[in-house]
C-alpha cells in the first residue's frame, strides 16, 4: 500500500496559547496536534493524521487528496563535517536525521518570526 503524505505546517505557540508547538494539516479541516517540543508535535501530528483518516473512512466521509505544489522534499548538500555533527546529535537525541533537521529549521523560523 502506498503511503499518503499530507503537507503540514508547524509553528511555535505563544505563552497565551499554552506554549509548545502546533502542527496543522491544511488539507484536512480540524486535523491538528501539539507538543512541548517540535519532535513531540510532529509525532502527535502523525497520530492525529492517522486518526483523522481512520475516522473519515469509518464514517465514509470524503477524504481530500493531498494538495499539490511543493512536495516538502528537497536534497541539500552539506559539508561532511556538518553531516557528521548532525548525525551524532540526532543519534544522541534518539531521533532521525530528518526529524532533527526539520526541528532545527522550524525552531530557527520560529525565532525569526518572534
Amino acid at each position: 500500500m502506498k503511503k499518503i503524505e499530507y503537507p503540514f505546517m508547524i509553528r511555535r505557540l505563544s505563552k497565551a496559547e499554552g506554549g509548545g508547538w502546533l502542527v496543522e494539516f491544511p488539507d484536512l479541516p480540524g486535523c491538528i496536534a501539539d507538543g512541548e517540543t517540535i519532535e513531540e508535535a510532529v509525532e502527535n501530528g502523525s497520530d492525529a493524521l492517522r486518526s483523522w483518516l481512520a475516522t473519515a473512512k469509518e464514517f465514509q466521509d470524503p477524504v481530500p487528496a493531498p494538495s499539490t505544489g511543493l512536495s516538502g522534499k528537497w536534497v541539500q548538500r552539506v559539508p561532511k563535517s556538518l553531516h557528521a555533527k548532525l548525525a551524532a546529535k540526532a543519534e544522541k537525541e534518539g531521533v532521525s536525521l530528518n526529524t532533527l533537521v526539520v526541528s532545527l529549521i522550524a525552531e530557527g523560523l520560529g525565532r525569526r518570526a518572534s
